[in-house]
């Protein structure tokens, strides 16, 4: 069982992406990727307001978030599939009130898309998550000698 002190716990690559409300979570692989956004939503639950998660199919599940004590009735999750216009939603989003946070999953919305955006000003915070790059190394001299 995932207890919420071991996910609160998690370093990641969250920097501010400006002086604005829009942070850059650069994550290594999809169990950080699920570690971090549990700390984040988990963070945001502790204040009043939505999440919303701009998310693919394969986000952490209900049962795991319930485990990490994550209150998944202030979680509202929509598939980007489902989205026309991306710049709407996250417009709409701000402009609401009603939101603590909005986070873009892995590949949705780069840092610099967000930033061409020209989003609203808000107190809410967007998390926009992003691969690392990792540099390749080939073993296979390693293994030769």
């Amino acid at each position: 069982m995932l207890h919420t002190s071991s996910v609160l716990s998690v370093s990641s690559g969250l920097s501010k992406v400006s002086a604005t409300n829009h942070h850059h979570v650069k994550i290594e692989d999809d169990i950080c990727a699920s570690l971090e956004l549990l700390k984040i939503v988990h963070q945001r639950n502790q204040k009043k307001g939505w999440t919303l998660l701009i998310a693919p199919d394969n986000i952490p599940s209900k049962s795991m978030m319930d485990s990490c004590s994550v209150d998944a009735s202030k979680l509202l999750v929509i598939r980007r599939k489902h989205i026309v216009d991306l710049n709407y939603v996250l417009t709409s989003a701000l402009n609401n009130g009603n939101f603590a946070a909005v986070i873009t999953w892995v590949d949705i919305l780069g840092p610099s898309e967000l930033e061409n955006m020209h989003l609203p000003n808000s107190n809410t915070d967007i998390f926009c998550f992003s691969k690392a790059k990792q540099q390749e190394t080939c073993t296979i001299p390693e293994l030769i000698s």
